[in-house]
């Protein structure tokens, strides 16, 4: 029998966040398990830019869907685009089967793509306060089964046909979302960019469009144009207990800076965080300590949690988002604070 051991990462809390928007208003910390030291007195930094703002982080949630693709096969183009049409024109019956076969799964979305006789079909569905994985592969698998045997002329293909997209950076998720969809904006007054920043709204606007959008440009990137997502998310997702591969598509995402007569407006805009309050991952104790410290294990309607968490992760990112930018424009400080940061010792007592 084999050992049951666990990865210990090390874990601070940081902030407190202003945040205020459509779905929370709060103020809070929030927990970020990582190696990289220097990134919790940077996303602090952050966080102080929106304690010293009326509204805070504006947090505006457009979309929630979690997604599953599966794959059918039709003798030739024709009896796919067939199928295609009798599929859509039975979604209000593809709905209900949904609700026969889970309390909190809905079918809110379907999709379809034929290449030659491939026919893949992307079903969207809301899950509650779970982040939807298990479930939209069990909601999918029922239709599956349902489709192959009411609909003539298709095969049974793959449960999972990669245009879901999970765990992967492609354009559609980033076109159509999967996850929640959640747009953070934050307005810096001139005074507090150039004293807590040590830097301009302009030079930081300058510094977003050549480095996050021309730069990503010419490397190529899918429906992305940050500095480092990933960094804020993988942290905040280690600390709630989410599926971490999920940054992949997660940490895909536009920052948006503007010189506004000196004030600096901010805006981080993720189309895909996928997080949950329910299910794998949120047994563990530390996990649940932390989502009941953010908040997140209150009485709110179906989903609220799961919600309340999407805006919490994305007010952090922008705050990590902010004060590397801000960092960037000022020769060597970035270094400098990774030199001072993780050669400490600080560093040294917590094992980094």
């Amino acid at each position: 029998m084999r050992e049951h051991t666990v990865a210990g990462v090390p874990m601070r809390w940081v902030g407190p966040l202003r945040i205020s928007g459509n779905t929370t208003t709060t103020e809070t910390e929030v927990p970020l398990a990582t190696y990289e030291t220097p990134l919790w007195p940077s996303v602090g930094r952050g966080a102080k830019m929106s304690m010293l703002s009326e509204a805070g982080i504006v947090a505006t949630l457009v979309d929630e869907r979690m997604t599953r693709s599966v794959l059918v096969e039709a003798q030739d183009a024709h009896t796919a685009y067939t199928a295609a049409l009798q599929i859509d024109a039975r979604f209000a019956e593809l709905r209900e089967l949904v609700r026969g076969c889970s309390r909190f799964a809905e079918l809110v979305g379907f999709r379809h793509e034929i290449v030659a006789n491939l026919l893949y079909l992307r079903f969207e569905f809301t899950t509650g306060d779970a982040s939807g994985h298990n479930m939209a592969t069990l909601a999918a698998d029922v239709l599956l089964g349902h489709i192959l045997r009411t609909i003539p002329g298709i095969t049974y293909g793959s449960i999972s046909a990669n245009y879901c997209t999970d765990k992967k950076a492609t354009a559609i998720n980033g076109i159509l979302g999967r996850g929640k969809n959640v747009i953070t904006e934050l307005l810096v007054p001139r005074v507090v960019v150039e004293d807590r920043l040590h830097t301009t709204a302009a030079k930081i606007a300058v510094l977003n469009v050549r480095k996050n959008l021309l730069g990503t440009l010419l490397a190529g990137g899918i429906r992305s144009a940050n500095a480092h997502y990933a960094n804020m998310l993988l942290a905040f997702y280690l600390a709630t207990g989410q599926d971490a591969a999920n940054i992949v598509e997660g940490s895909q995402g536009v920052t948006v800076a503007e010189d506004r007569d000196g004030d600096l407006y901010f805006s981080c805009t993720l189309p895909n965080l996928i997080v949950g309050t329910v299910g794998n991952g949120k047994g563990l104790g530390f996990v649940e300590t932390n989502l009941t410290r953010l908040g997140c294990r209150e009485e709110r309607e179906p989903g609220g949690n799961a919600r309340r968490l999407a805006v919490i992760a994305a007010a952090t990112v922008l705050c990590g988002e902010l004060s590397l930018l801000a960092a960037q424009t000022n020769p060597g400080e970035l270094m400098r604070a990774h030199v001072n940061l993780e050669r400490t010792n600080e560093s040294k007592k917590i094992g980094v």
